[in-house]
């Protein structure tokens, strides 16, 4: 069955898709919903396979790529799609199974990945966490931005193992942030002018609100705060935001996934990650 470019007049069919995986299909239906599906409205591709009467699967080709509910005869067909086109995403992330196929069909064409996490849990919850949220910790103010970006730089190079600033000076990282703080989607505590706590809602649709750039300053690990942090987070999105809290981790970070479990999240779906 062949893949094809998926347009607007496949809308109710890519929804009914996205709303059958509304935790890992979360980026991509962020996408949707802001820019539609027209190629010439947004930065990315969005292919499907399946008969127009049955969408089976998407891949979403951007920045990152991102298959949704990708079959086994799926991915082999966005494989064999993709492999004749030269890379241009920075990354791999979706459900393990459907990106863990599709690298294993690409990393020939594509050449060598700067890493690969195989196993990154996909956590939800929807009722407010049990532990005490942290008072200090609040939506970052457009007028700290200046004191959020560094903090966002540092977890960014020590999470994805470059730095944001490489490429253009870190001016469409900057953007990226600003754009969070001013949407009310990122969070901070602050001990004086040093942020101690970061966390960001990333991706937000009408069923998940879904967590990223989690960090809380080296100097300030140890001390028990991630817990009471991510429950004030929690407790905000759930409350402003949408009707569930989501994030994946890395399935080696165990002080993050003891915090996580702390505050209700239980797993719902396991992603993979590859890394350009």
């Amino acid at each position: 069955m062949p893949v094809r470019h998926l347009g607007e007049v496949d809308r109710a069919a890519v929804q009914r898709l996205l709303d059958s995986d509304r935790y890992a299909g979360a980026p991509v239906a962020e996408r949707v919903e802001a820019q539609g599906l027209a190629w010439w409205r947004g930065d990315g591709r969005f292919y499907g396979y399946g008969s127009r009467r049955h969408l089976e699967s998407i891949c979403y080709v951007g920045t990152h790529l991102t298959p949704v509910r990708a079959t086994p005869h799926a991915v082999a067909a966005f494989a064999d799609l993709l492999a004749a086109e030269q890379r241009t995403c920075s990354s791999m992330v979706g459900s393990a199974d459907a990106v863990l196929g599709l690298w294993q069909r690409l990393s020939g064409p594509w050449g060598k990945a700067r890493d690969v996490r195989p196993c990154q849990p996909l956590l939800a919850v929807q009722a407010p966490p049990a532990p005490r949220a942290d008072p200090g910790v609040r939506l970052v103010r457009p007028d700290e931005i200046d004191l959020l970006f560094p903090a966002a730089v540092r977890m960014y190079t020590e999470e994805v193992g470059v730095s944001p600033l490489a490429d253009d000076g870190g001016r469409g990282y900057r953007q990226r942030v600003t754009e969070l703080v001013r949407n009310r989607r990122a969070y901070a505590r602050f001990n004086g002018r040093e942020v101690v706590f970061k966390a960001e809602l990333a991706v937000v649709t009408r069923h998940t609100a879904q967590v990223q750039g989690v960090w809380v300053a080296p100097e300030w690990r140890g001390r028990g705060i991630a817990t009471s942090a991510m429950a004030a987070v929690v407790r905000d999105a759930l409350r402003r935001v949408a009707p569930s809290v989501s994030l994946y981790v890395n399935d080696y970070n165990i002080p993050a996934r003891r915090a996580y479990a702390r505050c209700g999240f239980r797993q719902v779906g396991e992603f993979a990650t590859v890394l350009f």
